[in-house]
């Protein structure tokens, strides 16, 4: 069972959301994002239901938990630096997971590839975030 630094975790999922709440204000990418995604200010207005925000806290906290267990097993296999492996195993898993499911998706959406790079660019800054703070904070 690969070790993982539960308070590591904890904060990652933090920084997730951090990043994510950095990412779509208007005032930096979401104004971008939501012409691409179609949303207008009436509709963003609307509040989510109550479930939202914890099913991604949830998520965001998943993630977390297994980009330490991957970040683990690659730090035993190739050893080095704890930090290098935790960002180099997020990018992978990015690459191969994220990225291409969301390529994958977005074909056969009716927007085509609109929301593919807004997506992209956040996955990718979440995980080399939780990657960060997962790095700094190896397992003891």
């Amino acid at each position: 069972m690969p070790a993982v630094n539960v308070f590591a975790v904890l904060l990652a999922t933090v920084a997730a959301m951090l990043v994510g709440f950095a990412y779509y204000h208007p005032k930096v990418l979401g104004a971008s994002w939501m012409r691409a995604i179609g949303h207008t200010a009436e509709t963003v207005r609307r509040r989510p239901q109550p479930w939202v925000y914890p099913l991604v806290v949830a998520c965001a906290f998943v993630t977390a938990w297994v980009l330490a267990g991957a970040a683990w097993i690659s730090h035993e296999f190739y050893g080095g630096s704890f930090l290098v492996n935790a960002l180099v195993t997020a990018w992978i898993l990015f690459l191969g997971f994220t990225l291409a499911r969301v390529v994958v998706h977005d074909a056969f959406d009716p927007r085509g590839f609109r929301v593919t790079g807004h997506t992209a660019l956040n996955e990718a800054l979440v995980v080399t975030a939780m990657a960060l703070v997962i790095g700094v904070w190896p397992p003891a």
